[in-house]
């Protein structure tokens, strides 16, 4: 085979299958944001993609937390710095972790959902039965998960700051010796706005990418029940990948900003 024949077709391919989740982003985003609204599929997008993640959200978070402060604090012992450890976790927490980790569980948990749920309905032809009854299934469907995402996401992500940072309070005073009064102080001097609104918007992109991700692979799968499960499948991989490509992109911007 030509081996510029086979860049170019791949090449080719990852262009329209770029531009066509870009075109169903735009679209999303006006079904989103324009009437009509549909309060009642909101609020239970709300419920399934916000609070029933807090747990995952939540575990994952503590357990973040305290290891992070293990690990920082060995690395500190080196240089005879531990006790810059409080100062570390609560930046690493907000600036970071906590949107990151956060969104990776939701994209587990919330893209293949979405993802399984629209695609049962494309193949049992349920979107086109909307579209018989006059309902524009992009605004029923795909408009309430992005708003839930981009809603839910920064709530859950300021509750996983919360945790996180107590997940090393905890093992900083329990542990490894540290005064609580004293560690809760050096965080709450260290830590300016900044760093935990960054870290909100990193979580309102992701939010949106998650909950996209899953309606785009979701909406469009095709082939019966293998291909809900391939569109489950690339709606996961799909949202990790863009999660960590926009923390970069995001975090270059907030650096030089």
């Amino acid at each position: 085979m030509n081996p510029v024949r086979v860049v170019g077709r791949i090449t080719l391919d990852i262009l329209a299958q770029a531009g066509d989740v870009t075109l169903f982003a735009l679209k999303g985003v006006a079904a989103m944001l324009s009437p009509p609204w549909f309060p009642r599929q909101l609020a239970r997008q709300l419920m399934a993609i916000g609070y029933l993640s807090l747990p995952v959200v939540g575990l994952t978070a503590v357990f973040t937390g305290a290891a992070l402060a293990l690990n920082i604090y060995t690395g500190g012992g080196r240089f005879n710095a531990e006790q810059i450890m409080p100062q570390i976790v609560a930046l690493g927490i907000t600036r970071e972790l906590g949107p990151v980790l956060a969104a990776l569980m939701l994209g587990g948990r919330v893209s293949a959902a979405i993802a399984a749920e629209l695609g049962a309905m494309r193949a049992t032809e349920q979107i086109d039965a909307m579209r018989t009854l006059s309902t524009d299934p992009f605004r029923y469907l795909v408009g309430p998960r992005l708003l839930a995402g981009v809603i839910s996401l920064p709530l859950l992500t300021a509750v996983a700051d919360l945790i996180g940072i107590a997940g090393g309070w905890l093992v900083a005073t329990r542990t490894l010796n540290f005064n609580p009064t004293v560690y809760v102080r050096n965080t709450g001097d260290f830590l300016q706005d900044w760093d935990v609104e960054s870290g909100l918007i990193k979580a309102a992109v992701f939010g949106f990418i998650v909950t996209l991700m899953g309606c785009y692979h979701g909406y469009n799968a095709t082939g019966g029940a293998r291909g809900v499960g391939r569109a489950t499948t690339l709606a996961v991989v799909s949202a990790a990948i863009l999660i960590f490509l926009s923390d970069y992109l995001l975090t270059t911007w907030f650096s030089r900003s």
